[in-house]
């Protein structure tokens, strides 16, 4: 793939050909290379979404399926339990990201394509089809010894280095711990969670900035920053610009939109390009009645599958979109959804799998946008302290 140096300095998502967890299998006949990657996704499915990438072994050109003889340029069939697209057009990398978006773990064919990561299954029948393309292996991370052998070959022990680091299964006697392996790096390549508070509105119905309203003894911006910090690596306060900026205690860490006119779908899609491979989880500045136990309850049931962990909102079964947990996966889709001219974060969750919790009691998500909503508050925040 050729560069152009001429580009922004933008931090780029750590993804490999196909996504971010992604391993090669290598070295072992196609039909045992489908076979181990149909028992490893069989395991992990439940819990993970889980893909395959493989070539067809065949050298002969075969015909092209249904209307791609006619020299259509794409076909999508809406089969009655999964979809089909075929595409009568090399897939570039570019284009396998995103089919791949979300993915939690690929396992790809080595024989045909290529991975950040290897899984090298040491085979004597194919000792002379794995030192050929021993420069693949750049970044190994577990043997598999098939039965006709019990060590690793002369020139992957003089090649990989650290070959003593990497771990060794049997291929057929320890698919378990095969499993077990794949999961483990699963869970430890679990994105990092970071916080952002929305606080960049132009509170135009409420007539005074909302993040800067007194609920809990300080600034409500700085009353959620400093709760989010018991849930996320690093938070983040949103504003719109360097205006708002100004305003802000700089104490706490900001985000300044770079999306900008888009109101809080602008301000994710920020958090995302400032940190890509973070997990977001996002509250808005007006939810005054979000506390612990909301947020215990948000993140307890996080889950990575899925492009984000809402709750139902409190007046229909849609998802409240400015208290949700955002996971890597959602950056392409938002973006996507931007391509066709949407700036509604709740339209990206409905029309997409997502993780969705049932409404917290007691009106917890009640917005506070206009002087009656903020009245309403205040009195039951009155009658709570006084009940106490």
């Amino acid at each position: 793939m050729n560069e152009n140096k001429n580009h922004a300095a933008i931090t780029r998502p750590l993804i490999g050909n196909f996504a971010r967890n992604e391993w090669s299998i290598v070295g072992g006949p196609c039909t045992v290379i489908k076979f181990l990657a149909g028992q490893i996704i069989k395991a992990l499915s439940p819990k993970y979404k889980c893909a395959y990438a493989d070539s067809s072994h065949s050298d002969d050109i075969t015909q092209l399926p249904g209307r791609l003889a006619d020299n259509a340029y794409l076909e999508y069939t809406d089969q009655i339990n999964y979809s089909q697209l075929n595409y009568n057009e090399p897939l570039t990398v570019f284009k396998q990201r995103e089919l791949f978006n979300n993915a939690d773990l690929v396992l790809v064919n080595g024989n045909h394509q290529q991975a950040k990561a290897q899984v090298v299954i040491v085979d004597l029948n194919k000792r002379a089809s794995l030192q050929k393309r021993v420069q693949e292996l750049t970044n190994v991370q577990l043997f598999l010894l098939a039965d006709n052998t019990d060590d690793l070959f002369d020139f992957i022990k003089e090649y990989i280095t650290n070959w003593q680091e990497i771990p060794v299964m049997r291929l057929n006697d320890d698919v378990p711990a095969i499993v077990s392996f794949f999961e483990s790096k699963l869970k430890d390549t679990k994105p990092v969670l970071n916080g952002l508070v929305l606080a960049g509105g132009k509170s135009e119905r409420m007539g005074v900035d909302k993040g800067a309203i007194n609920w809990h003894g300080k600034e409500q911006r700085y009353f959620m920053a400093d709760m989010l910090t018991s849930y996320c690596n690093e938070v983040y306060i949103s504003c719109r610009d360097e205006a708002q900026l100004s305003q802000i205690d700089t104490a706490y860490q900001t985000l300044t939109d770079t999306f900008t006119g888009l109101g809080p779908f602008g301000a994710i899609l920020t958090a995302f390009r400032h940190q890509p491979d973070s997990a977001w989880l996002v509250v808005a500045c007006d939810l005054p009645l979000v506390d612990k136990q909301i947020l215990d309850s948000l993140t307890n049931n996080r889950n990575t599958a899925y492009m984000a962990t809402a709750f139902k909102s409190n007046y229909n079964d849609f998802p409240e979109p400015l208290i949700t947990i955002y996971e890597t996966k959602s950056y392409l889709t938002l973006l996507q959804f931007l391509r066709q001219g949407y700036s509604c974060p709740r339209k990206a969750l409905i029309n997409n799998e997502i993780n969705l919790l049932p409404t917290p009691a007691n009106d917890a998500l009640a917005n506070v946008n206009t002087p009656e909503d903020k009245e309403r508050i205040r009195q039951y925040f009155t009658i709570k302290n006084n009940a106490s």
